[in-house]
Formats: structure tokens, sequence, C-alpha cells
């Protein structure tokens, strides 16, 4: 394997690299992406800077260890955006908004559209076309108070 290194020098770096990202494609986990990454940043550093294979390798170990953390980091940060915080209560993202009924309330039950989809409001008696507010939700019925 040095042997490899030694003979071809930056170019099996940048191999072994493209070669890890297309495992990745195979078996996806976005780990070999960060070796393959590694590899790829230790090629392109001894193309630009004559390095011995020793320290080829521990750039390559280096990198592929600083490379977990930022992606653990990254993912984090990705993963609590907002846009991602109803993603399965979609009702929880209605509470505050406003809407007109569709649907009169009357003995406490009428419907308001939301986009596309209908919503069964529970709340105090309210004729057509009024606006009311989500004050609660509670599955696929929504509480209601006039806006």
């Amino acid at each position: 394997m040095i042997d490899l290194f030694l003979q071809y020098g930056p170019w099996s770096w940048l191999v072994v690299g493209l070669v890890l990202m297309a495992l990745e494609v195979l078996a996806p986990g976005v780990f070999l992406f960060w070796l393959g990454l590694a590899a790829l940043l230790t090629g392109l550093l001894s193309a630009a800077i004559q390095m011995s294979w020793q320290v080829q390798l521990i750039t390559f170990a280096v990198l592929s260890l600083a490379a977990v953390p930022i992606w653990r980091r990254l993912a984090r940060a990705k993963s609590s955006t907002p846009e991602h915080d109803f993603l399965n209560r979609r009702s929880d993202a209605l509470v505050g908004r406003v809407f007109t009924l569709e649907k009169p309330i009357q003995d406490g039950v009428g419907t308001v559209r939301v986009d596309d989809t209908i919503w069964r409001v529970a709340g105090p008696d309210t004729p057509a076309g009024s606006r009311v507010r989500v004050v609660h939700a509670d599955g696929a019925s929504l509480t209601v108070a006039g806006a």
C-alpha cells in the first residue's frame, strides 16, 4: 500500500478519496464521504507541499478525525431549524394564526379552510365569514376565539 502512495504520489490520495465518496453512494450514511473528503484534501496538500508518506498518513488521520466533530456540529445546527419543529404536529403550527370561517360555528362546531385543507374548529357560535384566531390545537381539531 505504501508503495502505491510512493509511486503515484498525490494522485493515489485523490483516487482513494473519489472511491470512498463513490462507496458512500452505495452505502449511504455520510461517514465515508468525510473520509473521502479527508483523502482528497490530503492529496491536494501533498501536491502543493512535498510531504513524506508518514506525514501524509498523519494528515489524513487528523483531517478524518476533524471531519467527524465538524459534521456532527453542522448536522445538529441543521436539524434544529424551525422549519422542522412542526413536522409531525402540523396543527400546532396553526396556533396564533387568524382564519376566516368557511362554515359557521353552530353548537360549538364549525370549519375553516387552511390552504387546501378543511379543519374542524370548536368555539363560541360565530357566523360564516368571520375572522377567528386559533388558540389551541388538539390533533385534527382546532379551538378558536374571535379575532
